[in-house]
């Protein structure tokens, strides 16, 4: 009786291994197309769903198969072939809100593309940049950054998303860091007013400290052409060893080796959200952000060593 239960068992298991095998087998010769044709084929999926309107977009604009599709992918090539990006401190990276306070540097914000590549393939987490005004006014640029999730530098923009639980990235130096001569390279300018630190305190909402080594290099501003900037209404017209001299070609950047680091977060729990209106605390505050990713930038240049090896 035992036996014969025993051989009922051994039939169903050969039972219940037909339907596995069968499965792998189909999705082995689904796997047999060569990645051309798998990337046709996903890339008319897309289309497709373009087309008929079957895609989400957030309340930002935020569309996340745009940017997984075709925004990231060409970021990531620079990433990992052109500048070799190397990552550190990515485990203090928390889960839930968080503000992630980075300096800024490279003539063009290269940095912020690359920033959002590391925390998006590396901690599994979409980084929402809070950028200039003149971001969203150049036509084509406004619109990918939105698509990109990203958004204006406002208060109420930046309280919205920390309150769902999203990861907001700030470069408080603006257009005084990413335009800053070469020769004043991985010196922190003046952190504006401290808004982001008013915009974590209200929320709750650790700061995490960033350093990204690196972008200084891609395009050495040797000079300002001002009169040419005020007539373009852009706040530098820089000139590098490659660029206006080369052309077009003088806008392909120099393949620094980059370093990010993410340090501990910066947790704001000793305060409480009225702190927010209080200059002088939001200064200090804003003042030991700076300090911190000062030290965190002079540590990862000596730890990258030369720039070009």
């Amino acid at each position: 009786m035992n036996a014969h239960h025993h051989d009922d068992h051994a039939a169903d298991d050969q039972d219940a291994q037909v339907i596995p095998l069968g499965t792998a087998r189909r999705d082995d010769s689904a796997d047999e197309r060569s990645p051309l044709e798998r990337g046709i084929a996903s890339g008319l999926a897309f289309l497709r769903r373009r087309l008929s309107g079957d895609y989400d977009v957030d309340e930002f604009g935020f569309d996340p198969e745009f940017n997984s599709t075709l925004l990231l992918p060409l970021a990531r090539a620079l990433y990992e072939h052109w500048f070799r990006v190397e990552l550190a401190g990515v485990e203090n990276v928390p889960d839930g809100g968080a503000l992630v306070v980075a300096n800024h540097s490279g003539v063009i914000p290269l940095d912020a593309l690359m920033l959002s590549v590391a925390l998006h393939d590396h901690a599994d987490r979409q980084l929402r940049l809070l950028g200039a005004d003149l971001v969203y006014q150049i036509p084509v640029l406004g619109h990918l950054s939105r698509k990109a999730g990203h958004t204006l530098a406002c208060q109420a923009d930046a309280a919205r998303l920390l309150a769902k639980g999203e990861l907001v990235g700030v470069f408080p130096e603006g257009f005084k860091g990413v335009g800053k001569p070469f020769a004043e390279r991985y010196k922190l300018q003046r952190f504006g007013r401290g808004g982001f630190v008013g915009t974590a305190l209200r929320a709750g909402v650790p700061i995490v400290p960033c350093a990204i080594v690196g972008a200084e290099e891609i395009y050495p501003k040797i000079a300002d052409v001002r009169p040419l900037a005020r007539l373009l209404g852009l706040p530098y017209f820089p000139v590098t060893p490659t660029f206006p001299l080369l052309g077009p070609a003088g806008l392909v950047p120099l393949p620094s080796k980059w370093m990010i680091r993410f340090g501990e977060p910066m947790t704001l729990d000793e305060y409480d959200a009225d702190t927010a209106d209080d200059p002088m605390t939001v200064f200090d505050i804003t003042d030991h952000v700076r300090e911190n990713v000062q030290q965190m930038l002079y540590e990862t240049l000596l730890r990258r060593g030369p720039a070009f090896l």
